[in-house]
């Protein structure tokens, strides 16, 4: 019998499946050769391609994304809990969140060059958003696991993210929101913060928002960006280098 694309996703993990092989340098950095390749190749498929299996459902790389980044977290919070037998939840959750931030996970796919395994059909005609980077290091997590089970999704996890990326020292004293620490910072010390964030008419088209923010009712800081949440951010970051020396 015939085998159709869909079929090839569907067979057991245990199979070895008749397919082209990966790119080289993708194969080089998952150091195996998959029993599935057609699960790689869907793990680098956007959402905006609007492709479709024969059934007409959605193929794209958002369900491995989602299956990656549980995997992720979970590998995360045991090497937490290993490492740190001392720490409290509190520290432990703080800890994950930092290394599997959106911003640090997207600097790890940029880095292992994902988003040129996109094909080029989908890359020249689809909208790729500012973290793409990021998801596609999770489908691709969602996709070894899928293929491999979790001891090899463990072993690529500590290799690709621990080894190199994590320092628990460091990690403690890196902000990865301004917003959050300028928050926490005000609540902890009875200061008024305020975020006055609005959109900014210019002659361009295109949409900036700006953030003005005041504590205690002075203007401190402001920030601008292309949307609500990142003018915040910027303006966050101003405050707090502006206060350093009270916020530190």
């Amino acid at each position: 019998m015939k085998l159709n694309f869909w079929n090839l996703f569907r067979l057991a993990k245990s199979e070895p499946v008749p397919a082209d092989p990966l790119p080289e340098k993708l194969q080089e950095i998952i150091q195996f050769y998959p029993h599935n390749p057609n699960l790689f190749r869907e793990a680098f498929i956007p959402r905006s391609a609007q492709q479709k299996n024969p059934e007409g459902e959605s193929l794209n790389y958002e369900r491995l994304e989602f299956l990656g980044d549980a995997m992720l977290g979970a590998v995360i919070a045991e090497f937490l809990f290993e490492k740190s037998p001392s720490q409290k939840e509190g520290y432990l959750t703080q800890m994950r969140s930092k290394i599997v931030s959106r911003k640090h996970l997207n600097e790890i796919g940029n880095n292992l060059g994902l988003v040129g395994f996109i094909p080029n059909e989908f890359k020249h005609k689809t909208s790729l958003s500012n973290d793409i980077a990021g998801d596609l290091f999770e489908a691709l997590v969602g996709a070894i696991y899928e293929d491999q089970g979790f001891e090899r999704t463990r072993n690529f996890i500590h290799r690709i993210v621990i080894e190199p990326y994590v320092n628990l020292q460091e990690l403690e004293n890196r902000i990865t929101s301004y917003k959050s620490y300028v928050l926490e910072w005000a609540q902890k010390h009875k200061v008024n913060l305020e975020f006055n964030t609005f959109e900014e008419k210019n002659a361009e088209d295109i949409t900036i928002f700006v953030s003005i923010v005041r504590l205690d009712n002075v203007v401190t800081a402001k920030g601008r960006g292309t949307s609500k949440k990142k003018a915040e951010e910027n303006a966050a970051k101003r405050t707090y280098y502006s206060k350093q020396n009270v916020m530190s």
